[in-house]
């Protein structure tokens, strides 16, 4: 793909490694299933993604929310939109639990 009708976005999975390795591969495997027209590397706890510059960066999202409910892991993380100097993407978070105890 040329530059010019491509655009790069980043997908930290810190987290969701922490958990286990074997999501983030789940989760690479599934975005190349559901959008054939991306290209993903994975470096480290990053995943960096090349997609046409068409391809909105709300569909990246829905793909990463639908694999979490599929997975069984929507309680526990969730896609958190990042922007920095050099990248932008999401990062995948765990969710905080709030736990109140009633007396």
């Amino acid at each position: 793909m040329s530059d010019a009708t491509t655009k790069q976005i980043t997908i930290n999975v810190k987290d969701l490694s922490f958990k286990s390795d074997q999501y983030v591969i789940d989760l690479i495997r599934f975005m190349s299933e559901a959008l054939p027209q991306i290209n993903i590397n994975r470096s480290g706890n990053d995943l960096d993604i090349e997609m046409p510059s068409k391809l909105s960066k709300r569909a990246i999202r829905l793909r990463i929310k639908k694999f979490l409910y599929k997975n069984g892991l929507k309680e526990e993380f969730r896609p958190i939109s990042f922007k920095t100097m050099d990248k932008e993407g999401y990062s995948v978070k765990e969710r905080r639990i709030i736990e109140l105890s009633y007396y």
